[in-house]
């Protein structure tokens, strides 16, 4: 039962952890202005394709993420401060930074234009699918201990996708629904939210480090040394 309830856990936990950075209604206005001038078939077809990519990049760095950790000697807790300083830096800029309104992202919009297919560049990746996005997934390695643990954080992840599908492809209607105050004011919502994710992700690391039985046990030597 307790397995069960693990693997329902790590599924609520990868969709409350991952939907807040990818934050699909903050993305709506960027998804409609680099597909302006497509058709609704189109426009489907592309955003379709980036969830697939999105779904391809997490997971691939999902399960890639232990052997990345290994080459490079990457402890867990170590993996758990530096994510855990990147999302809340990336909250804290939502936060208190200033409102994305509908015509910011000119340049990224410019490139996109430009480009026949924008379903990978920008739209998967940074778009959906960015350094936040990606250093939260790799950190999920750490409570994967069996096979199902990754299904579970795959699942996750494609709840996620479809989420983000069904937003996106209603983007016109929310956009027009929530106005651009509404939008900004679900951005710092979002930030806030991701803020309290990433100092989560440090106070765990930081506790992961005090914990060591390596460092108790140096401590431990040090104090009796004197």
């Amino acid at each position: 039962m307790s397995n069960v309830s693990h693997f329902w856990e790590l599924i609520l936990g990868t969709v409350i952890a991952l939907l807040p950075l990818i934050n699909p209604l903050a993305s709506a206005p960027t998804f409609l202005a680099i597909t302006e001038g497509d058709t609704h078939e189109r426009r489907m077809e592309q955003l379709r394709l980036a969830c697939i990519y999105m779904v391809a990049i997490l997971v691939s760095f999902l399960i890639g993420g232990t052997f990345i950790m290994k080459f490079f000697g990457i402890s867990i807790p170590g993996l758990r401060i530096a994510g855990g300083l990147l999302v809340a830096g990336i909250g804290s800029a939502m936060l208190l930074g200033p409102g994305r309104e509908v015509g910011d992202d000119d340049q990224a919009r410019k490139e996109a234009r430009a480009k026949r297919d924008v379903s990978f560049s920008p739209l998967a990746m940074p778009i959906l699918s960015g350094p936040g996005s990606i250093a939260v997934t790799i950190g999920f390695t750490s409570l994967a201990t069996h096979w199902l643990d990754y299904v579970a954080i795959t699942m996750g992840i494609l709840v996620v996708a479809g989420i983000t599908f069904t937003t996106l492809s209603l983007s016109d209607r929310v956009v027009r629904v929530i106005g651009a105050n509404g939008m900004n004011a679900m951005s710092k919502v979002m930030g806030f939210l991701i803020l309290c994710i990433g100092i989560q992700f440090v106070v765990n690391g930081v506790l992961g480090v005090a914990t060591d039985p390596a460092v108790v046990k140096a401590i431990r030597d040090a104090a009796l040394a004197k």
